[in-house]
């Protein structure tokens, strides 16, 4: 009997080796940069990727509120919440969540882009979004990472 040597291995969650990566958003397509940054968080970039493990890496994304939109997207896209009351439908434009909380728009993009549950929570965890160009993560030493 020939033993087959080339097995397909199944990465561990003890063996995950993870780096870390800073992004600079200024000026990048929301969509675009969200599809990169969640094929990282995911671990899709690496040959130990496994489906149902997370393997991904920490992604630091900085100047989050200088993301743009391209077409009308500023003024015409909603984005939709609810109250839990009836009637409590909300809506609001990028324009106005930038002024709220500009960093929504880039967590929001990725986390579309994740898997639904545990898994998908898990790997959100990893993404670090910050408004300016300064962040509290230096001392992990965070690669640059362009697209």
């Amino acid at each position: 009997m020939q033993v087959n040597s080339y097995k397909t291995l199944s990465a561990r969650p003890q063996d995950v080796d993870r780096k870390w990566y800073v992004v600079d958003a200024e000026n990048q397509i929301v969509g675009r940069l969200a599809s990169q940054v969640a094929s990282i968080l995911r671990g899709k970039h690496k040959p130990s990727f496994t489906p149902h493990v997370d393997t991904g890496d920490f992604v630091v994304v900085i100047n989050a509120d200088k993301v743009r939109f391209t077409g009308n997207k500023e003024t015409d896209k909603e984005y939709f919440r609810h109250t839990g009351y009836p009637g409590g439908g909300r809506t609001r434009t990028p324009r106005e969540v930038r002024d709220r909380k500009p960093t929504f728009i880039v967590e929001n993009a990725v986390k579309g882009m994740l898997p639904k549950g545990p898994l998908g929570r898990q790997m959100l965890k990893k993404l670090k979004a910050y408004a300016g160009s300064e962040h509290p993560h230096e001392a992990q030493k965070p690669e640059p990472l362009t697209f």
